[in-house]
């Protein structure tokens, strides 16, 4: 194993900003109370903490406090968003695109087996949603939209401007999962329910909030008390809130610097890779994508195994797979393409799963060289084990003599 520690696997958990631990240790060091036991200092102090990290937490989005809601995550909040939203507002058709998470997907499945309308729109081959589809669909009647802000296996980055543009028009409601999205600006002004996740901001995993836009219908999804205007009962997660708001202030200083400086490392390892690694194709949209992300998929290359050694060289990123296991029956299992991969399009015969390289504010033009420099000899090395490879030399040759 490499000493290194290449961290290129931002998207699915960043590392905890410095500022943002000795925020927890010092809530862990303070005599604090339930935020809901308003009679004693200890509690008004907790619910005093809570408070200000929302007033951080709206600011990243330019809401305001009272439309936070804080919960344990991004899935948390997407089931909240869209089940929440049926649940108060029965005559709502639901529409989602094909490349969204499975928290989005699983519900829309779920909604489809209990005779709920539910369209499901395509993309084009860079992941972008086809509009003229959602156009259609939104007229047929009232309708709750959930679409990404940014895909996180390919990067791409949604125009939930001209999203929004249509959603208004026809008076339907905007929901947008902006997890993978924590550097991009958001311009919440058409946007009526938003979803951010702490662990993809530098803050720790387990806490996240749902933005509800003034006026907006909710369910909650279980029984309690009224913690969260009602929308989300249960006792907060002090130590967790307390951290997204230092994450969130922390990232609205720093958010448009750190941006250039991601989207020139993804430049680099872009171009850098396009030179260097024979049979290389890229994912998502070349400009629309999220800063510092990289994602491609290699003919005849297994995505796991890239993986594996790339980990020996000390690089850790994240993978597409091709092939992930579905369970059909008690004792059967078959092998399905990523769900993103075929909304775009990528052939399954040759593609055995994507690779995702996605940088943060602590990766180097340094790291981003070393990957560069090692990415040519793992894909040989791989190449060298393929069958698939080896048959397409064959016939390469056969096709050539």
């Amino acid at each position: 194993m490499d000493s290194k520690f290449i961290y290129f696997d931002n998207i699915n958990t960043t590392l905890p900003d410095s500022r943002v631990i000795e925020k927890a240790i010092s809530i862990l060091g303070m005599r604090l109370g339930n935020s809901s036991s308003h009679i004693h200092s200890a509690g008004i102090a907790a619910a005093r903490i809570i408070d200000e990290a929302r007033e951080k937490v709206a600011a990243l989005i330019n809401a305001k406090p009272e439309t936070i809601i804080f919960t344990s995550g991004a899935t948390e909040s997407n089931n909240l968003a869209i089940n929440g939203f049926l649940k108060a507002n029965k005559s709502h058709n639901l529409i989602v695109s094909r490349i969204e998470h499975f928290s989005i997907l699983n519900q829309a499945q779920r909604l489809k087996r209990e005779s709920r309308n539910v369209v499901i729109l395509d993309v084009d081959s860079d992941g972008l949603v086809l509009l003229d589809q959602l156009e259609r669909a939104v007229i047929t009647a009232p309708s709750l939209v959930s679409i990404a802000l940014a895909n996180p296996e390919i990067g791409a980055i949604q125009d939930i401007e001209s999203i929004a543009k249509i959603c208004k028009s026809h008076n339907a409601i905007l929901h947008t999962d902006a997890t993978a999205a924590g550097l991009l600006s958001i311009d919440i002004e058409n946007i009526d329910l938003l979803t951010l996740s702490g662990h993809n901001l530098h803050a720790p995993a387990g806490v996240g909030a749902l933005y509800i836009r003034d006026g907006i219908s909710i369910a909650p999804l279980f029984d309690g008390g009224n913690q969260e205007s009602g929308y989300r009962p249960g006792t907060e997660n002090l130590l967790g809130i307390a951290c997204l708001g230092v994450a969130c202030d922390i990232v609205k200083s720093n958010r448009d610097a750190w941006s250039n400086q991601l989207n020139i490392l993804g430049r680099k390892l872009w171009d850098g890779l396009a030179e260097k690694v024979q049979f290389i194709h890229f994912t998502g949209h070349p400009e629309r994508r999220i800063p510092g992300h990289v994602s491609f998929w290699v003919e005849h290359v297994e995505g796991e195994s890239l993986l594996l050694f790339l980990n020996m060289k000390g690089v850790m990123a994240s993978s597409g797979s091709a092939c992930s296991s579905n369970l059909k029956g008690r004792d059967e299992e078959d092998l399905v393409a990523s769900h993103v991969l075929s909304a775009v399009g990528v052939p399954s015969d040759i593609c055995a799963g994507s690779i995702t390289f996605s940088m943060g504010k602590y990766n180097t033009v340094d790291e981003v060289d070393y990957v560069i420099s090692a990415m040519p000899e793992i894909v040989s090395k791989l190449l060298s084990m393929s069958p698939s490879y080896s048959d397409y030399m064959k016939n390469k040759e056969l096709s050539n003599g």
